[in-house]
């Protein structure tokens, strides 16, 4: 039997990416849809002799076109036509869940429900009649807990038997939903005109188009216009008079009376004796005795900032063996290298390049995977929403969306996302100035990218309280977003916010399974970065810092001067070894200085000065335009190349600690500056895509890169007057 492809769809927070995890495992791929940025996964499924490729379509309410990912959901299914499509909902929250069922069933596709946790509504005194609830949808419906693996394998069944043909997909003509006597008919006429013209027949039923266009859904108008112009002429004037209509008899436009009658038809069903109730209507649930204590108005802050610093001083704390062990094995390496290979470029780039580039930031890795491991618990647990909403309160005080809170933790709110998709999740503001003034700030969050960099620096400088600083920059990234934000909003994207309300999904406890793949899907995309981007800007940045190399004359005189101190001292003596090293040293770096990058780096001292940056930290800067990991691999590179100091260790942060243009003040300078500098270049790339305009990236380019410039000078010229 070929594989059968199985799409799984839900709304957020339905359970969806546990059973996910739970089908699938390791046997997981991660990408992009075709054409725009929504995350693609899909994995393999193999057991009982059925083997499926399971592809998790986004999180989504419904399937009418509001935004990229219900686009991508209902295009997949249209399209793809995958063999059948498991409905994940949260048993807990059937009423709300069901609506997006109700379109699933209008497509007519091969549907399977799987009723998900049904421990949880069991605990909420629900008892649901799941055989009534099959026969009143027409499709098989499976109580399962995913979290647990419990009715999995008999939802796969289920799945199978419908692939095999022996269970049929739902029959809208014995089910079909009515939207009031105006729009029945309206619906009646169009669908009579679309089956004459076989309009769109292969991909879409007939109802369900004229659903949509009554719906003014604008995707598929557009789709209908391109297939046939004068037919949709036809249909979008019977829409207009239908909406005309009910505009002047109801007050209301078609879809918002659809959706009404939607929920009408879910609200029909469950009183059909679904559900039975056995608790207090007063009683409350557990997740709603936890949130009084952790939402609290004034307690709930409070502990979570106490839940972020215990993440940070677990995660240096546990991380510090495994990320000396890492750096060990990288200087090992480099010293094979060194021994096998003859003096030359080749040992050059392979040393300073590659080994001690890409190695300064792997060499985080294990940090970076307990952040994420942390992460991975507070998100699975439901706790990040908890966050999201007591956020929202200082966002207003902004001039921001509540919504707007997610933006800036995936963006690295609480530690190790990345501005990209933080940029993305933009998406859902409806106000353009609220949505702008977001995605012009989430690039100041500490992203996974910039964690290396805090790691770095104050693991040299400031390491009796890692955990302090790094907290306490995490809390200095939220308020300079949200001043830069205000700002924003007073000046050129004024406007009044809008009311935001949100879901809070009830706690669970996280699988190991799922924090495992949690963490290493986002551990991966860091090592994958570090292997293939940030290892060819490395050799780059590395060539840039080579070459046009020293003039034949001084090369020579430092051939000479090498021979006039072996005439000098004893063969094999130490002090010999010391008085060449010191030379080699000096000539590495003259090299880097007369290089092109340190040509360029040297030049931009007669500014950066005033923040207490020198040449080689201004390598760096430049290459963090680029992506800001490549900050880490190009001081390793930078610092390699030029060093001074024969006793120096090969640890980066050792040779940073020790090299004389550095000291903690410095280190403060250059750490406010690398935070809110410019975005990385994909992240300026998005931020055009989603403005809709290059002006506004350049914008954040600009603003950003002014602001953190003198941010940094004002820290470092003050603690130079203070003695720092």
């Amino acid at each position: 039997m070929s594989k059968a492809t199985l799409a799984l769809t839900g709304n957020p927070n339905a359970g969806k990416t546990t059973l996910f995890n739970a089908l699938t495992g390791a046997r997981q791929h991660v990408g992009n849809y075709p054409g725009v940025t929504v995350e693609r996964k899909e994995g393999d499924y193999k057991k009982d002799g059925f083997e499926a490729v399971i592809i998790d379509l986004p999180g989504t309410y419904s399937l009418t076109a509001y935004s990229e990912e219900e686009v991508v959901a209902r295009n997949f299914i249209a399209d793809e036509k995958p063999a059948v499509v498991i409905n994940i909902i949260d048993a807990a929250n059937l009423e709300r869940n069901l609506y997006l069922t109700c379109q699933l069933l209008e497509l007519k596709i091969p549907l399977v429900v799987a009723l998900n946790m049904v421990d949880v509504a069991k605990d909420r005194g629900m008892d649901i009649d799941v055989e009534k609830l099959a026969l009143f949808l027409g499709v098989p419906v499976l109580p399962i807990v995913a979290r647990s693996g419990q009715g999995v394998d008999d939802l796969m069944r289920s799945a199978r038997d419908m692939v095999a043909g022996r269970i049929a997909p739902p029959d809208m003509v014995k089910l079909k939903i009515s939207y009031g006597e105006d729009i029945d008919q309206t619906l009646l006429l169009m669908t009579d005109m679309i089956r004459e013209k076989n309009l769109l027949n292969k991909k879409y039923p007939s109802r369900w188009i004229a659903v949509k266009i009554v719906e003014n859904d604008e995707i598929l108008i557009k789709e209908v216009v391109a297939a046939d112009p004068d037919l949709a002429e036809r249909l979008l004037r019977e829409a207009e008079k239908v909406a005309d209509h009910l505009l002047k008899t109801f007050d209301t436009y078609p879809e918002a009376l659809i959706a009404d009658h939607r929920y009408g038809f879910i609200k029909g069903i469950l009183k059909r004796g679904i559900i039975t109730h056995h608790y207090d209507e007063n009683r409350l649930y557990t997740s709603d005795h936890i949130d009084k204590v952790l939402t609290h108005r004034f307690a709930g802050p409070l502990i979570m900032l106490a839940i972020l610093f215990s993440i940070y001083q677990i995660t240096f704390s546990l991380s510090a063996l495994p990320v000396s062990g890492v750096e060990a094995v990288f200087n090992w390496l480099a010293g094979m290298v060194d021994s096998i290979l003859t003096d030359g470029p080749l040992k050059s780039m392979l040393i300073s390049g590659v080994i001690n580039g890409v190695g300064g930031v792997l060499g985080f890795v294990p940090l970076i995977m307990l952040m994420f491991f942390c992460i991975a618990i507070l998100e699975d647990s439901g706790y990040l929403a908890r966050v999201a909403f007591m956020m929202d309160r200082i966002f207003r005080i902004f001039g921001l969306h509540g919504s707007s809170v997610m933006a800036f933790i995936v963006s690295g709110g609480i530690a190790g996302g990345c501005a990209v998709p933080g940029v993305m999740a933009t998406r859902t503001l409806r106000s353009p100035k609220e949505r702008m003034a977001t995605l012009l700030t989430v690039p100041f969050m500490n992203c996974g990218a910039k964690l290396p960099i805090l790691a770095l620096l104050i693991g040299a400088f400031f390491a009796q309280h890692q955990a302090l600083y790094m907290f306490a920059f995490t809390l200095l990234s939220w308020i300079v977003a949200l001043l830069a934000a205000k700002v924003l909003r007073m000046t050129v994207l004024r406007g009044a916010p809008t009311p935001f309300v949100m879901e809070l999904p009830p706690y669970r406890f996280p699988t190991f399974k799922g924090l495992m793949i949690h963490t290493w899907e986002r551990s991966w995309q860091y090592i994958k970065k570090a292997g293939t981007v940030i290892l060819l800007i490395s050799i780059v940045l590395w060539a840039m810092m080579t070459y046009p190399g020293l003039s034949p004359e001084k090369r020579d005189a430092f051939v000479k001067e090498r021979a006039r101190v072996e005439v000098l001292h004893e063969s094999g003596s130490e002090a010999l070894e010391k008085l060449l090293l010191e030379i080699d040293n000096q000539e590495k770096a003259l090299t880097l200085r007369n290089s092109i990058a340190g040509k360029i780096g040297v030049a931009m001292e007669k500014v950066t000065w005033l923040s207490g940056f020198e040449w080689r930290t201004n390598i760096a800067l430049l290459g963090g335009f680029a992506a800001k990991e490549v900050v880490v691999s190009t001081l390793g590179t930078a610092y390699s190349m030029g060093e001074t100091d024969p006793e120096s260790s090969t640890s980066l942060g050792d040779r940073l600690a020790r090299d004389a243009a550095w000291s903690p003040l410095v280190a403060l300078s250059a750490l406010l500056f690398m935070m809110f500098y410019a975005p990385c270049f994909v992240t300026v790339v998005c931020i055009a895509q989603e403005a809709g305009s290059w002006n506004w990236a350049l914008f954040s380019v600009f603003y950003s890169t002014i602001f953190a410039f003198i941010l940094s000078t004002g820290v470092y010229q003050i603690g130079r007057i203070f003695g720092f």
